[in-house]
């Protein structure tokens, strides 16, 4: 009865189904006709003379209206059967589903890291490819991840909600909701989507869950997974003004707040093994981007868990850190792009990555006075040996201390590019025109 419903609703009124159908059904009637005749011309016996026409050109004529026909229903039926499930998709839908098919077809890529850094990567490469995977940390403790963890016992879902943000569509409202933050009252503090991914992970039983049912209501481009499953809290042994030894300081939010400088980080407990797809993830990968991100609290607590760094080792894929453009009060101070190199080696040792990719652009306007770029390599400085280092403008115009996106996106690719090809100029910089990769 249901089923026999349903089919009597496709016959309703302004539905704008049953002309099409009709106009479908005449081109299919047309084309048989003229496919008909065609064969029956090739017939020794065959006669035309009681027939409603008989030369090839009519014959091509009824076979080319059917096919304009059909052409014409079948455009407008797409419009009707998909517009409902594409009300924020603005343009023609064959531009949508080109854009689509040619996301699908891009290149693997994982991104390592958390904060603010990493979701500048994503918003870049989510124009060309499909085939992300945002690997994040969840040694957060501060704010509302911090209040959600030691509350609820859950995983600080903030740096995943930031990364399913910047992996949607930036101009829905879903999107929108997800990041909104209440300003006061007793959930002052808190993101919308925090709360969401926390009674996601309630009521379906687990994190990884929770994160794919987030990622499939908001439609994203790719994947995001914890860098592990497990209850991890980041340490530091940090040297405090005009203190000759250093201390340890025991949580991530505290770390930098001390606003000294840090010599070591490792995690609290120190056995904690990474989630198994980020794992498999970072195996399948093209490219692996580390970075950006504070060095110390967002890319080095993935680094360290057990697996992560291993993996990194043993893939084929082209791994790139990403320098962060200006140093961060509290961790990277008075550190130049060899310095943030060093710090990683001295924490995971040699060989995990092999190029690095620093920004060379220092513009004053709309810096600010706060904000002290970090400075390129010295000249012969011993990591020239060890790394491939590329230099590119990866300011953002409004706030040049942070990488913009697309900028960011199309070096990365054009790094891959020349890796694959071998197409380097002399001084290293890839020999590509910027202008065959989209915005």
């Amino acid at each position: 009865m249901r089923k026999r419903d349903g089919l009597i609703k496709w016959l309703y009124l302004g539905i704008g189904v049953k002309r099409w159908l009709v106009l479908f059904s005449l081109g299919i009637f047309a084309i048989s006709t003229g496919l008909a005749y065609a064969i029956l011309k090739m017939q020794p016996t065959f006669t035309s003379n009681h027939l409603p026409f008989g030369g090839w050109l009519h014959v091509s004529v009824v076979i080319g209206v059917g096919i304009c026909l059909i052409s014409i229903a079948f455009r407008n039926l797409s419009r009707v059967f998909i517009a409902p499930y594409r009300p924020n998709r603005p343009g023609h839908i064959i531009d949508v589903v080109y854009t689509h098919s040619k996301r699908q077809k891009g290149v693997r890529v994982v991104a390592i890291g958390g904060g603010t850094g990493l979701p500048s990567v994503l918003r870049g490469l989510k124009a060309h490819t499909s085939n992300i995977t945002s690997i994040v940390t969840v040694a957060d403790d501060g704010g509302s991840s911090g209040r959600l963890r030691r509350e609820l016992g859950v995983l600080p879902p903030g740096d995943l909600r930031n990364n399913i943000a910047a992996l949607a569509d930036d101009e829905s409202l879903m999107t929108q909701l997800f990041q909104y933050r209440f300003p006061n009252g007793d959930l002052g503090g808190h993101a919308f989507g925090n709360l969401f991914i926390s009674a996601l992970a309630g009521v379906s039983g687990s994190v990884e869950a929770a994160l794919i049912e987030a990622g499939q209501i908001l439609n994203i481009q790719g994947r995001v997974f914890p860098s592990t499953l497990e209850d991890v809290q980041l340490t530091a042994m940090v040297k405090l003004p005009n203190q000759k030894d250093a201390v340890l300081i025991r949580g991530e939010s505290k770390i930098s707040e001390a606003n000294g400088t840090i010599e070591q980080v490792a995690l609290l407990p120190p056995d904690v093994t990474a989630f198994q797809e980020s794992v498999q993830a970072i195996y399948d990968a093209d490219i692996v981007v580390i970075g950006p991100g504070s060095l110390f609290t967002s890319i080095l607590p993935n680094l360290l868990i057990k697996g992560i760094a291993e993996t990194l080792s043993a893939t084929t894929a082209y791994k790139i850190y990403v320098c962060n453009v200006a140093t961060q009060p509290g961790e990277t101070e008075n550190l130049d792009v060899a310095g943030h190199v060093l710090a990683l080696e001295k924490h995971i040792g040699r060989g995990i990555f092999q190029t690095v990719l620093a920004n060379n652009a220092y513009p004053d306007l709309n810096a600010g006075p706060n904000t002290r770029y970090v400075q390129p390599v010295p000249k012969s400085h011993e990591i020239l040996q060890r790394y491939d280092i590329r230099y590119f403008d990866l300011t953002d115009f409004r706030q040049p201390w942070r990488h913009d996106p697309h900028k960011l996106a199309r070096a990365i690719l054009a790094i891959s590019h020349s890796e694959r090809t071998g197409s380097k100029s002399a001084n290293g910089v890839p020999a590509v025109d910027y202008s065959g990769f989209n915005v």
